[in-house]
């Protein structure tokens, strides 16, 4: 069992560094193309890359949904069709939200999907010990100290980033239920290409959508598509088959460490001693968690 945990810990920690610097992308593809145009290109791609493993999945038998009966399959379909759209409004809000507040700010706030996601999970039933409680809440204090520089005065677009880190809760906690229960790579797809069209139909409504200018972005758009999508979304799909959600959202919330740590390296960004003891903060949290794991879901999950 703690060889189980431990392959999840560093599947998901490998994400949260991928998604982390991931932020450094971000910043340069939207001096070429709009938030729906990048977030649209960049699931598309990440969808591209992931469809050939999924059909050499299929070709060789794999079953790719473990349900009985056609009223379950049907289930789960449309459960991951919802994780799409919770993809897709986390993604968009956090975008839209980045234009009226600041990096740090909304960094910090979506970082509150640390404490969401095990209050929310009570509703569905699923438990946390005393000891993620406490990491969520050093997580969270870590957050505050990396991300917030300045006054906390609510504007538009922390609202916008609240409502994007409302959005990821349920995604993660609805990736906790799909993922034991369907192939990661078509549970990945099809959130991806749900993302990719919603916001691709958004950009050429709202956003002046053109080949040279994503040529222009091809790099950020690569790396935020076949990395940070294509691989790092899937690792939390296989990696959530036996991490708790509680647990898997604060070793993912580790993204804004490896932000910092990413600008500090190719942006000339400077990490002060606030922002340190932040990171330290975080890495406490995770360290807790990591020594006294919640073992509940995976007994329900054999019930």
């Amino acid at each position: 069992m703690k060889t189980v945990f431990l392959k999840s810990d560093l599947i998901l920690l490998l994400a949260a560094i991928i998604w982390g610097f991931a932020f450094v992308a971000q910043r340069v593809g939207m001096d070429y193309v709009g938030p729906f145009t990048y977030n649209g290109v960049r699931f598309a791609l990440g969808t591209v890359v992931l469809i050939p493993f999924l059909w050499l999945r299929a070709s060789k038998g794999q079953p790719l949904i473990m349900a009985e009966n056609r009223r379950d399959r049907s289930k789960l379909l449309i459960g991951s069709v919802m994780t799409g759209l919770f993809l897709f409004g986390g993604a968009a809000l956090q975008q839209l939200g980045l234009q009226q507040t600041t990096a740090g700010k909304a960094g910090f706030i979506t970082g509150l999907y640390v404490v969401f996601v095990p209050i929310v999970g009570l509703f569905f039933g699923q438990r946390s010990n005393l000891f993620l409680w406490i990491g969520a809440i050093l997580s969270v204090a870590g957050l505050y100290l990396l991300s917030m520089t300045g006054g906390f005065a609510i504007s538009p677009g922390d609202k916008l980033v609240l409502y994007c880190a409302i959005f990821f809760t349920f995604h993660v906690l609805f990736i906790a239920w799909l993922s034991p229960l369907m192939d990661s790579f078509l549970l990945a797809v099809i959130q991806f290409s749900i993302c990719a069209l919603l916001n691709m139909i958004i950009a050429f409504a709202i956003e002046p959508v053109n080949l040279e200018s994503i040529l222009q972005a091809w790099l950020p758009i690569a790396y935020g598509g076949i990395i940070s999508v294509g691989i790092a979304y899937t690792l939390q799909v296989i990696a959530q088959r036996t991490a708790h959600p509680a647990y898997a959202s604060i070793i993912l919330s580790l993204e804004a460490v490896f932000a910092v740590f990413g600008g500090w390296l190719l942006l000339n960004e400077i990490i002060t001693l606030r922002m340190a003891l932040g990171c330290g903060l975080m890495l406490a949290g995770m360290i807790i968690v990591q020594r006294h794991p919640d073992e509940s879901h995976l007994k329900n999950s054999d019930d």
